[in-house]
């Protein structure tokens, strides 16, 4: 093997049993400096791959703000066809036991996608609640003539600061002249906090014509469980099975101590 130099190459000519043809094989430093450096640079990452995570990185994010919506979408469709289902049944008076079971249904996957997992702890409980459906039958007075039922606005109001609660409802009141037959018929309840989600629910007075005050003896007692609230709609069960479905229509009213 002969090797022969100059400033920028070197010849180098490898014995014949070596070489695949007579051709000298020549050897440049400036080659191999940038051969190396090529080598250097496909060490480090390639711009395509940084291309490449970035698009899913953007990619997620995306689908994480699609989830987002299509959920928010999920949840306004459900409460649409949940007040499309109560609306003809007369707060739940009128409803059939398939009535019943559809609206329950509905209601468990609202339930489902609740997002306030401790409304307790939610200021959005706090203001007066207008009932639109329940399948308790003792608030509704199924067993009595129609024209004696409550057939005005029942309302449901809750302050968390003061653990308080009241139940207003407007009901027949024949004493008083044809135009003005409705009293306000007005309970009042302390609450006790079980969990983030349950309390027990104490009455302690009820006003009849809003002026008479009675005082509640021994039955005046349950528990309620909230299993959804958001702005405009808030679901409860009840410790006898029952479900209560209200709606927002004052978040700055206040019950009296």
């Amino acid at each position: 093997m002969a090797l022969t130099s100059s400033p920028a190459f070197t010849v180098i000519t490898l014995p014949k049993a070596l070489q695949s043809s007579n051709e000298p094989i020549t050897y440049s430093p400036l080659l191999s400096i940038f051969s190396s450096k090529s080598l250097v640079s496909s060490s480090k990452p390639n711009i395509c791959n940084n291309l490449s995570s970035l698009e899913n990185a953007l990619s997620l994010k995306w689908r994480t703000r699609a989830s987002f919506f299509s959920k928010g979408k999920d949840v306004q469709s459900l409460k649409d066809e949940l007040f499309d289902a109560i609306a003809p049944l007369d707060r739940g008076a009128e409803a059939t036991r398939d009535d019943q079971e559809r609206v329950d249904q509905i209601a468990r996957k609202l339930e489902a996608v609740n997002e306030i997992k401790e409304p307790l702890n939610s200021t959005l409980l706090n203001g007066k609640w207008e009932l639109l459906y329940t399948t308790s039958q003792s608030l509704l007075q199924t067993k009595r003539p129609k024209f004696l039922r409550p057939n005005g606005k029942i309302f449901q109001a809750i302050n968390l600061d003061t653990l308080r609660a009241q139940n207003l409802e407007t009901s027949p009141f024949f004493n008083q002249v044809i135009t003005d037959c409705y009293s306000i018929q007005l309970a009042t309840a302390n609450l006790v906090p079980l969990n983030a989600r349950r309390v027990a629910v104490k009455f302690d007075y009820f006003r009849i014509a809003g002026l008479i005050p009675v005082k509640f003896h021994g039955s005046g007692r349950g528990q309620l469980e909230i299993t959804y609230l958001d702005e405009e709609l808030r679901m409860s069960r009840g410790d006898r099975g029952n479900l209560f479905l209200l709606k927002m229509v004052d978040p700055f009213y206040r019950v009296p101590l």
